[in-house]
């Protein structure tokens, strides 16, 4: 399964989404799991894996994962620069003990990555996304995003799983 990741921040706590697809050209969750932690630190530069990785692992202390057919996508970059340089997908790879691939889909560029990402055009958008990834062929994790459903820019799950996250909680 890909497991399809985002966290939102409201005033008081985070709001974690999953939602996970049997594959890239799904457009409906086959998997939905929705978190919110209040304990939350503060974001500090350079360090925001920090502030999000207890917001995913919240979630995936709940899933089973199979280092044999799961994937996991994050909202962000797996490492921030061509040195590797974690990001939040490379400490996230770190605690899963390099045992489940992560892809990282960006919005916005990171200036210091040219080498160890790539950027998908989708769609008819002149405007690419930002793939990053460990334990993934990067040619490989990018060929995944472009294929995922919808033919725009931002593909169908990720939609879904950023306005999931948004809701607030009852």
């Amino acid at each position: 399964m890909i497991y399809c990741f985002d966290t939102y921040y409201f005033e008081e706590y985070a709001q974690t989404s999953c939602l996970g697809i049997e594959s890239c050209a799904s457009d409906t969750a086959d998997f939905e799991l929705t978190e919110s932690i209040s304990e939350i630190k503060d974001y500090e530069s350079g360090s925001f894996y920090k502030r999000e990785l207890p917001c995913l692992q919240s979630i995936i202390n709940k899933i089973e994962l199979d280092p044999e057919k799961d994937i996991i996508i994050i909202d962000g970059f797996v490492v921030l620069d061509d040195n590797g340089k974690l990001g939040l997908g490379g400490y996230l790879f770190k605690h899963l003990n390099s045992e489940i691939p992560i892809i990282g889909v960006a919005k916005n560029n990171f200036a210091t990555i040219n080498s160890l990402k790539r950027e998908v055009l989708r769609g008819e958008s002149a405007k690419p996304l930002y793939v990053t990834a460990a334990g993934i062929n990067l040619e490989e994790a990018s060929e995944k995003v472009s294929k995922m459903h919808e033919d725009f820019r931002i593909p169908t799950i990720l939609k879904l799983v950023d306005s999931s996250c948004r809701k607030p909680r009852p």
